[in-house]
């Protein structure tokens, strides 16, 4: 399997991206979807070893630009595998299946009792259990920040910045000042993986699965795209309304039991919950609402503000360029998105990550990057909490 960037230049080409994907199964890692795809745009698609060939010869002859992102997958899926941390158990440096996940969401409430509590917030289509760690020292009418990773099964590098995140509050409480204000002034709400029956999946068959792994009625195909389900200008743009697509938005809004949970959390938290943080991949990039729409939301430049100083911070560290803006004109338009549900329901401060890169390895990041990965976001992460502290309303 080979992974292509091809840069169209013109609504022909664009239409030549359209027929390809007509004719063939394309897996498009960015934009989501064929649908997205516009001149000048960077387009990253998955196609199967058997016609990989076959579609570098069509890329040729249509003069398209073009390159080969990812020359043997599974060879850099299995190379994903490179971290020096080879423990059995968890880690913090490696990519950690479900299970392993799942008991270190005990261990580390059971450990850190004054700090951490876990409880359990729904269950997935397949049964497993949704549990969320909540964050902070106990105090009368704390405000609170909502956290999630793990919405798209195949983005790894997200479930692993949640437990890096929940690792380093524990470890520096008492030490780094920042924390230590944070967690004394604000409860932090921090859900691993939105996604666990796909995420599982994606460790078990396919890992390049993205969708839930509900079944839909009167079709073969399996899954919801949980972050096209949301309440949120459902299923307008950016999102499909059938079952095979990897946008496809549901039977109707929280129609997953996944993102039903969620926000249904959400909703009984709202008069404490002050921001919302999504932590997706790949593409290095910090946006705000709205997706579901070209309008501007009503503190724009505040939010705008917010991103850019935060996105600095991030880059203090490895120089990581990150752009920010509001989703709809900074990459697509993508309707039922948890961000904007959020700024809706009115929290203000609603935020998605796109970590690192932007493509040389897209969804198979080697772990020897999570930890710069995670140290980096870990600083955004931190100046947007501050920030929140400081302008609760």
């Amino acid at each position: 399997q080979k992974v292509f960037r091809v840069i169209p230049q013109n609504d022909d080409q664009v239409a030549i991206i359209n027929s390809l994907a007509s004719n063939i199964e394309v897996d498009f890692w960015q934009p989501d979807s064929v649908t997205l795809v516009r001149p000048k745009m960077e387009v990253d698609f998955r196609v199967e070893a058997d016609i990989s060939s076959e579609v570098e010869d069509l890329l040729k002859e249509s003069g398209m630009e073009y390159r080969v992102l990812i020359d043997n997958l599974q060879a850099a899926v299995d190379a994903q595998f490179d971290s020096k941390s080879r423990t059995t158990g968890h880690s913090y440096e490696k990519y950690n299946n479900w299970e392993t996940i799942a008991a270190w969401t005990a261990q580390i409430a059971a450990q850190n009792p004054d700090l951490v509590t876990r409880s359990v917030i729904g269950e997935t289509y397949e049964g497993r259990p949704m549990y969320i760690l909540k964050m902070g020292k106990h105090g009368p009418n704390k405000k609170a920040i909502f956290m999630d990773c793990g919405f798209h099964a195949r983005e790894w590098i997200s479930p692993a910045f949640c437990q890096w995140f929940v690792k380093e509050a524990v470890e520096t409480y008492g030490k780094d000042t920042v924390m230590t204000t944070l967690l004394d002034n604000l409860d932090f709400y921090v859900l691993p993986v939105v996604n666990i029956d796909g995420y599982v999946y994606t460790w078990t068959n396919d890992r390049m699965w993205r969708k839930t792994r509900s079944k839909n009625a009167g079709s073969f195909c399996i899954g919801t795209d949980p972050n096209r389900n949301f309440d949120a200008g459902w299923c307008s743009l950016g999102a499909s309304r059938r079952p095979c697509d990897s946008t496809y938005c549901g039977s109707a809004p929280e129609s997953e039991k996944e993102t039903k949970a969620l926000a249904d959390f959400i909703r009984e938290h709202l008069s404490t919950i002050k921001a919302y943080l999504t932590i997706h991949s790949y593409s290095q990039l910090l946006l705000f609402p709205y997706s579901y729409t070209y309008d501007l939301p009503s503190n724009y430049e505040e939010l705008n503000t917010i991103a850019r100083d935060a996105s600095k911070q991030l880059a203090s560290l490895y120089n990581t360029k990150y752009t920010y803006g509001p989703g709809a004109t900074t990459i697509y338009p993508a309707a039922g998105g948890s961000d904007d549900w959020a700024y809706d329901e009115g929290i203000k401060y609603s935020f998605t990550f796109e970590l690192r890169d932007t493509g040389k390895y897209g969804f198979v990041l080697p772990e020897s990057q999570i930890k710069p990965t995670c140290e980096e976001t870990l600083l955004a992460v931190k100046y947007i909490a501050n920030y929140v502290l400081e302008h609760l309303y």
